[in-house]
């Protein structure tokens, strides 16, 4: 059995498995795994001997319900590397569960792939961002307040082999060790930062908050997120990240600021207004990819 599908609990494991196999079979592997967010979608444009099948037609996955989610897994080829492209996600607030919300993304990681960069449309909150900016994350903070694991995985917070056996069997019984540090490798984000300055692409480096949502936050809640150390926020990308990272695969995190942090004076937004700036920025976002890949 494949190592990553046995690390998911038996259910769950039978419904990741058939979807695998069913792309197996018709030649879906890669070497880097792409999820892409609102106004994104584009970059397959870049794929090259692109082969796409619709979510609705892979056995278990739920069809997207949001604007410029195309909701298709697309093979092929960017700058010589062999990729795997998500061409849209489901959203917590979508109100789908968990086992169905991170379907694709446990997929995705078992098709074998061994990089995940996974890119969002986010608010920016740090005063120095603008509408089409990209910012690199460094880190993250989870704020949808439940694990998104919880019962998908097999002894999911087991400590190292290297641990002491009768230690490790406690605590894998238990469910608790410590948690995931560098969750975003840190040569991984150089390299990014890196390739953007390369290619003469602006980017910034910050901390991502991920809320359930769909909202565009209050003025209080913008204030809080600036004081715990936000510099962005979105309604995806947390869950995600923590499962490719319990299942070996390296995340690597790209925000497109479309808007500003809604404040007092400023005018309502909405999610079209997102979509604009997404659009705007994907021959510079395609640029900075096309120039990263082949360092990973």
């Amino acid at each position: 059995m494949n190592e990553r599908l046995a690390r998911l609990a038996p259910v769950w494991r039978d419904r990741v498995q058939v979807a695998v196999e069913f792309l197996r079979d018709r030649g879906f592997r890669g070497k880097v795994g792409l999820i892409l967010g609102s106004g994104l979608g584009n970059f397959v444009e870049a794929v090259d001997e692109a082969e796409a099948v619709a979510y609705g037609d892979i056995p278990g996955y739920k069809t997207t319900t949001v604007a410029e989610h195309t909701g298709r897994l697309v093979k092929g080829t960017a700058a010589g590397v062999p990729v795997i492209v998500m061409q849209g996600r489901l959203h917590p607030y979508e109100g789908l569960p968990s086992e169905e919300l991170l379907l694709p993304t446990a997929v995705l990681a078992c098709l074998g792939i061994d990089t995940a960069v996974v890119t969002n449309a986010a608010g920016g909150l740090n005063r120095y961002y603008r509408p089409g900016d990209l910012m690199a994350i460094r880190d993250q903070i989870d704020l949808h307040f439940h694990d998104p694991l919880r019962g998908l995985m097999t002894q999911p917070f087991a400590p190292p082999a290297a641990a002491d056996p009768d230690q490790q069997a406690r605590l894998a019984d238990l469910g608790r060790s410590g948690g995931l540090p560098d969750l975003f490798e840190p040569r991984l984000a150089e390299e990014l930062v890196a390739a953007a300055a390369d290619c003469g692409v602006p980017m910034h480096a910050g901390t991502y908050a991920s809320m359930s949502g769909p909202a565009y936050e209050a003025k209080a809640e913008i204030g809080m997120l600036r004081r715990i150390g936000c510099d962005a926020v979105g309604m995806s990308t947390a869950p995600e990240t923590v499962l490719l990272k319990r299942l070996g695969v390296a995340p690597v995190g790209l925000s497109c600021i479309t808007n500003p942090a809604r404040e007092t004076g400023q005018p309502e937004l909405s999610h079209q207004d997102v979509v604009e700036v997404g659009k705007m920025v994907r021959e510079r976002m395609a640029r900075l990819l096309l120039e990263f890949l082949p360092r990973i």
